[in-house]
Parts: C-alpha cells; structure tokens; sequence
C-alpha cells in the first residue's frame, strides 16, 4: 500500500509539471502570435494587444489554478490545449475580422467559465442521466423552433440561430443538440449493457428492437437538420450515432448499413436540394466556376498552396480574400500564414485532445461515462475531419466551425463544455484507479 502510495505521488507530479509547462508553452505562444501580429499591423505593440491578452492570461490562469485545486488528477494534456486553441483562435478572429474581436474575447471568457463548471459541478451525471429524453426532447424542441423563429445574423443564407431576448445574442440550437444527443445515447446505452448478449445464434437482428427508440430520435435530428440545410451537424450526428451504436453492438453490420444509408441518402439530396449539388459539384470540379458559386473554395486552395511550408508569417498573407474566412475557413486562413507547418500542428493538438479523449472512455469502469467520453472525442474528431477535409478539398464542403479556433459563440461553448466533461470525467476516472475514491 505504501508503494502504490508513493509511486502515485511521483506521477502526480510529473504530470503536474507536465501540465505547467505545456501551459506556459502555450502562453508563450498566444503573447508571441500577438505580438508579432500588432508589430506586422501598427508598427508597435499596441495597448488593445496587451489588454485582449491580459484577459485571455486573466482566464486562463484562474481556470487553471481553480482547476488544479478542484480536479488535481484531470489529464494534464486537456486543459492546455484548449488554452492554445482559444488563443490562436482569438488572435485570428482579430485579424480577419476586427468588429468581431471582442465579442470574441468575451465568447473566450465565457467559454472558460462553462469549462470550468463543466468539469466541478457533475455528480455522477444524475439529472442527466435519470431524464435523457426529457432533456432531448427539449433540445429537439429548440431545433424545431428554428425553423420558425430563425433567424441569420449575417443577414443572408440559412436561419440556424435564435435570438435571446432582451439581448443582442444568437445561439445556435444545433450545437446545444450535440451534446444532448451524447448524454442521450450514453444514457441509453448505459442502460442496455446486456446488448451484446442479446442476439441468440442465427438471428441475424435480434438487436434491432432495443435500438429502435434511437432510430427514431436520430431520425427526427437529422430530418430537421436535413429541413434546415444544415448539412455538416446532420453528418456529425450520423457519425456519432453510428460510432456509438458500434461500440455498444460490436457489430460491423451496423456500420456497413450506415455507410450504405450515408452513400444513398447523399446520391438522393444531390438530386433534391441545390445546395447539396453545389457543394458536391464544386468538391468535384471547382475551377469552372472559380469566380462564381465555387469561388469560396478555390480561394482557400490558393491560400493553402500560398502558405507554403513555413507560410508568409502572420499578418503577411490575404486570407481575407475568403469569405467568412473567421469562421468556417479559419484552417485554411493557418495554412496561408502559418503553412504546412502551422497545419501539421494544428493537427496533431486535434489528434492528442481525441486520443486522450478515447483514453479516458476505455480507463473509466462505468458505462455511462464511457460512452460519454467516447461520444465527446467522437463528435471532436468528426467536426475537425469535416471542416479540415472540406477546406482542403478532400472532403465536400459542409460548413463546420473549427472547435475551439473559429469564430462564434455557441460552437465555443459547447466544445468547451464538452472538453470540461472530459477533465471531469479524466479526474474521476484517475482517483478511482489509484485511491479507490468515489464522487
């Protein structure tokens, strides 16, 4: 007992230096990137520079010292991360699209906050887990409600947002969904752990009963999302939805059938909504129509290939020349500045946050927060495979945000609350391991 006493020791604080390091890596960063940026810009290191930061470090600090005295066993990976992501992201947003900066430095502020008591409040996930269609059903509700009281706040295009009132605030009811959708599924598949041993030998789909209720709740997301032309949280959610249901089933026929089904669904909107054909006409062939429909993409190619290997340097590109670049092609605007370089490890912080995100699914010895977990990294790694993949082409276009980079504020604070799940559920998952705790 004393052995395991102090070798638990000895990693803590490994991992505790571990954490502060990379953390102060990552505030080296975020200052230079400013620096540099208000140097490239003004010609000297201008006080709105000194004071966004000071906010940013202000944030970052307290929820990381809040942190460290709430949950001392969290993954010392996660927090970091999302440290470095959210400061790129706002110097980005301050760069390309300067009347949406501080409203970007406040979504930051706020998004740590709901990270925060993400990760502290959680209690065995009770309420959640004891009414997982009543919280479903209110955020299908609240999808519904967009398709009468949405609204665009750019003015044009689909009406995904719902103005809060009494406030100059729009929220997005499909990133709520997201992690609805995942609290629902865990809790639903937490709850039928026998899954597995319910198919007798020869009865090909002797599961399909107990998965039905699922089909009908993820038939209802995706035909509102499918109503409302939001194609890339439709796809997100199918992707989750099938994951999940595999690591639950252990079954390859549910993941055929979801491919087939995604490959057939795709070949019927092509022919049905314009906007389906257009994003697959112009992943297929852009350059006839590179100054008309396809113009949005073809500009993020020429910034990619512009960027080179080690990119022009920050505030030396025109990434500006893309439209709604601050949002759905902040990527492409890293690859022009940045170049592969600045990509590649964009990629690789993606990568890490998902595979310790898969960590802790299969480390944790309840159901319920594995597929939680699992869920979390699964919808991380489909929304950046989806926005990366459709920035560079080798993907259609589907008009995702890059968790935690690009600009807006539900996206912000719906992966910041998920990325507090998962520290939550890290902290938890690590005492009960080494000290036989329980919350």
């Amino acid at each position: 007992m004393g052995k395991k006493i102090v070798m638990n020791w000895i990693r803590q604080h490994y991992f505790d230096r571990l954490q502060l390091l990379l953390l102060g890596l990552a505030i080296a960063f975020v200052l230079n990137t400013g620096i540099t940026w208000s140097l490239v810009s003004t010609g000297e290191i201008s006080w709105q520079v000194i004071g966004i930061f000071t906010l940013w470090l202000g944030g970052i600090l307290g929820a990381f010292f809040y942190l460290r005295w709430t949950r001392p066993y969290q993954d010392p990976l996660l927090f970091p991360l999302a440290a470095l992501l959210m400061g790129w992201g706002m110097w980005l947003v301050a760069r390309l699209a300067p009347n949406f900066m501080w409203r970007q430095v406040i979504w930051v502020i706020l998004a740590l906050a709901v990270l925060v008591v993400a990760a502290v409040v959680p209690a065995r996930f009770r309420p959640l887990r004891k009414y997982p269609y009543t919280w479903m059903f209110g955020g299908l509700l609240l999808l519904a409600a967009t398709l009468v009281f949405g609204v665009n706040p750019s003015g044009g295009g689909a009406r995904l947002w719902l103005k809060i009132p009494f406030l100059p605030v729009f929220f997005q009811p499909s990133e709520l969904l997201k992690i609805l959708f995942i609290i629902f599924l865990a809790s639903y598949f937490s709850q039928q752990e026998s899954l597995k041993r319910l198919q007798r030998p020869g009865r090909r789909f002797g599961r399909l009963p107990y998965l039905a209720p699922l089909f009908l709740v993820w038939g209802f997301c995706v035909t509102i999302l499918v109503w409302q032309r939001d194609l890339g949280a439709a796809t997100i959610f199918f992707l989750v939805f099938l994951t999940l249901v595999y690591l639950a089933t252990g079954d390859l026929q549910y993941v055929g059938g979801g491919i087939l089904l995604l490959l057939a669904a795709g070949i019927l909107a092509y022919f049905l909504f314009d906007l389906v054909a257009l994003r697959i006409d112009t992943w297929i062939n852009p350059w006839p129509e590179a100054d008309n429909r396809a113009f949005q993409i073809v500009q993020s190619l020429y910034a990619l290939g512009a960027g080179g290997v080690f990119g022009k340097g920050i505030g030396l590109g025109f990434p500006q020349y893309i439209p709604v670049v601050h949002s759905d092609f902040a990527f492409a605007a890293i690859g022009e500045e940045w170049g592969l370089i600045g990509t590649i490890f964009v990629i690789s912080c993606f990568m890490v946050l998902i595979l310790r995100g898969f960590r802790i699914a299969f480390q944790t010895k309840w159901p319920f927060d594995f597929y939680l977990a699992a869920g979390i990294s699964v919808m991380f790694f489909a929304q950046t495979l989806l926005i990366m993949g459709g920035v560079s082409r080798l993907l259609p276009l589907t008009g995702v945000t890059l968790p935690f980079v690009s600009y807006g504020g539900s996206s912000l604070l719906i992966s910041s609350l998920m990325l507090g799940l998962l520290i939550y559920l890290s902290d938890r998952s690590r005492r009960e391991d080494q000290f036989d705790l329980h919350d």
